[in-house]
């Protein structure tokens, strides 16, 4: 009897030892990672971009109001095209951007217009045209501002309490 309770206990043990020794088991607590901090985007108004401003809500006359703001800011009114988005009921006022190095150009648009959010995509981007050989229009820099109904009127007001 005792032979066998010594044999199923070397069983175990070895078992055990071999889980510890390849890894599989271990005896010491884990440490958890530090988080690696990320890198603050300092916004940078940059008016060597083109920006399309498009509205996507019901409420007409917001591009105008955008595109005003940013010509106040130092844009030229050729750089600006205002214009109605193909859909009246988009959330968030964002400002989108296609390459990396345009994030903190659009931060600074994004901050002009009481801190929009940003984010990097090029669907926006121009495609480029067969026509002109000579430049990829693809490759230009353009920021694009979809204005939310984070945006409108009735955004900034207040629903009573009853």
């Amino acid at each position: 009897m005792w032979a066998a309770v010594a044999t199923l206990v070397l069983i175990v043990a070895g078992i055990f030892a071999t889980l510890v020794l390849s890894g599989r088991v271990s005896l010491a607590p884990d440490v958890a990672p530090e988080p690696t901090p990320t890198a603050t985007i300092e916004p940078v108004i940059d008016t060597a971009y083109d920006v399309l401003v498009l509205n996507a809500t019901p409420e007409a006359g917001l591009a105008t109001q955008v595109k005003d703001v940013l010509v106040e800011a130092g844009w030229s009114a050729d750089q600006v095209n205002a214009s109605e988005a193909g859909t009246s009921d988009f959330a968030e006022t964002t400002v989108y951007y296609a390459f990396p190095g345009d994030e903190a150009a659009a931060a600074g648009v994004a901050e002009l217009l009481g801190g929009a959010r940003i984010e990097q995509s090029d669907f926006y981007q121009p495609t480029d045209d067969a026509a002109t050989e000579d430049v990829d229009e693809s490759e230009s820099a353009q920021l694009t501002v979809v204005i939310g109904l984070d945006h409108t009127d009735s955004a900034s007001e207040e629903t009573p309490v009853p």
